[in-house]
């Protein structure tokens, strides 16, 4: 493992840049896009960045990235485009629509500005992201590169639905920016005002909580909300946005850099992709995941530092960067800081046993290398007039490791910890839950949330994963798939899951009774008891990617 340096040092000289200019292009059904230009002022041709945006070009510059002139600098023709229906160009903005035919017809324009040398990266973040990788699947000639960040794979299980439950807080909160967004360029004032303030508190308290009164009111600024609140399962109106489906089994002559964050919402998507991508590329392909969030930069290297040293690499064919040499996969430690270099994200190849003496709601459960001997049973009851709170994670709009002692002393989380390591224990890759649960309701939730239990009672999230069982649903066991990790436990530390029947307002509250989150009022939410099984008749179980077992 190595230290990865925080800035990228310059061996060049930087070259002077033009003022931006503003300049436009027609899609192939007659849409105009605007766009600001930055490229050198020097002679030559220079390779193309393009960014394209969904929230304006003139306020997405250093959200997450230096400023186009920084690029431009350092020899680059940088465009950022406002997407269809976005900042000042025409048409109107329905999410992922457009994206594979405007980002190929914006490639193909962007090759032939002055200055191009023909080469065209894209890159970006979230969704910008996602339309690089859907600009993929038409194989535009000109694009050699792409670098998508926090972008996801698909559409449903990475934007919408999450192990089956609705994302409450991050797809509202997404509905209601892109709602202001699209009020304020039609100049409705009050639309955008109430819009605005929503995002700031979400309205996860009215009557119906996944259909709040400001996207009831102004539906039709964000009419994608309600589509994606009632198709909740999988099928050919979402994969016709996604890359997952857009993109299967085509091969691919693009370099692939897919950056990741620990707590972004859409991780799971991105190793996804990665994994996808490796098998049929004939390009490079990477995978980054460090400290950042889908919310802006964090403590770490930046995010330019390692895309320019890829499009160096890729678009200009200069050897390697100190930040871009090694393995396939770099993940950051989360609790070390350090890196890991590995040829691939492993699997989880090593299991821990949930073990009990019935008070695991009073933090009395157990994680061993041991099933047991003796079945046990663990019951908690979800009250919906106090749900158990998102705390820190991925899914909630403060993301990160926020410590949940607080949360796991509550009567309604079952909580099993593992004896302190006596040396440091490194977890890296998939996590999965193997969990023999059922409750008294047919339709119920289950969260759980892997956490390291540190000497000084902080209890810091790794991962995190969340099933919504429908009537019907297989719970012999239920396999809950976690985010993958990547952490090196300090000796005297120790591992610990929690479960819960709710983690709001991230996920809606289960009702119960497998109504859709649309349907669901507050007055429909019912209490619901789960059964959490362990033993060796009944053998819940944590399987972990781990290098080396060092549990006593």
């Amino acid at each position: 493992m190595t230290h990865l340096a925080p800035v990228l040092l310059e061996t060049t000289p930087l070259l002077p840049v033009r003022p931006p200019e503003t300049v436009s292009m027609r899609t192939r059904d007659g849409v105009r896009l605007d766009a600001d230009l930055y490229r050198p002022d020097a002679a030559g041709v220079w390779p193309v960045l393009l960014l394209r945006v969904a929230c304006g070009r003139r306020t997405a510059l250093t959200s997450h990235y230096a400023h186009p002139r920084w690029y431009a600098a350092r020899g680059y023709v940088v465009v950022v485009q406002d997407m269809r229906g976005c900042g000042t160009s025409d048409g109107r903005f329905r999410p992922f629509d457009a994206e594979a035919e405007d980002g190929a017809d914006a490639v193909a324009w962007a090759a032939s500005l002055p200055g191009s040398s023909g080469a065209v990266a894209l890159y970006g973040c979230g969704y910008a992201g996602l339309a690089q990788l859907l600009t993929m699947a038409e194989a535009p000639p000109a694009l050699r590169a792409v670098a998508p960040a926090f972008a996801g794979w698909d559409v449903f299980s990475d934007w919408a639905y999450e192990g089956g439950a609705f994302r409450l807080a991050d797809a509202m909160g997404w509905a209601l920016r892109v709602a202001a967004e699209a009020a304020r360029r039609v100049e409705d004032g009050v639309a955008h005002r109430a819009l605005s303030d929503a995002v700031r508190r979400l309205p996860v308290d009215d009557e119906i909580p996944a259909r709040p009164q400001a996207l009831r009111d102004y539906a039709r600024y964000a009419p994608h909300y309600d589509d994606w609140l009632t198709m909740p399962v999988p099928g050919p109106s979402w994969d016709a946005l996604s890359p997952r489906a857009r993109l299967a089994d085509m091969p691919t002559d693009v370099a692939v850099l897919t950056i990741g964050g620990w707590f972004d919402p859409r991780l799971a998507g991105s190793l996804d992709a990665h994994d996808a991508l490796v098998a049929r590329s004939r390009a490079p392909v990477r995978l980054v995941v460090g400290p950042w969030t889908a919310a802006g930069p964090q403590d770490g290297p930046s995010i330019d530092s390692l895309q320019l040293a890829w499009f160096d690499r890729v678009l200009k064919g200069e050897s390697a960067h100190a930040h871009e040499r090694g393995g396939p996969v770099r993940l950051q430690d989360l609790e070390s800081g350090r890196w890991q270099d590995l040829p691939q994200l492993p699997a989880a190849d090593t299991t821990f046993w949930l073990n009990s003496d019935g008070l695991a709601n009073r933090q009395g459960g157990r994680l061993s290398a041991d099933p047991g001997e003796v079945s046990a049973l663990d019951v908690i009851v979800h009250d919906p007039r106090g749900p158990v709170p998102a705390v820190g994670g991925h899914a909630v709009p403060d993301a990160g490791r926020v410590d949940r002692a607080g949360v796991d002393r509550r009567p309604d989380v079952a909580v099993y910890t593992s004896l302190p390591v006596s040396e440091p224990l490194t977890l890296a890759g998939r996590v999965a839950l193997d969990l023999w649960v059922e409750a008294d309701a047919p339709s119920f939730d289950v969260n759980a949330v892997l956490s390291v239990l540190r000497p000084d009672g902080r209890v810091l999230p790794l991962t995190h994963g969340h099933a919504r069982v429908e009537p019907g649903d297989p719970t012999r066991p239920l396999t809950i798939s976690l985010r993958a990790v990547c952490a090196t436990l300090a000796p005297g530390s120790a591992l610990r899951l929690s479960l819960a029947g709710a983690c709001f307002p991230a996920y809606p509250i289960n009702p119960g009774t497998g109504a859709e989150p649309g349907e669901t009022r507050r007055v429909d939410e019912q209490p619901i008891t789960l059964l959490i099984h362990s033993g060796p008749d009944r053998p819940s179980r944590l399987r972990l990617p781990l290098s080396r077992d060092a549990l006593r």
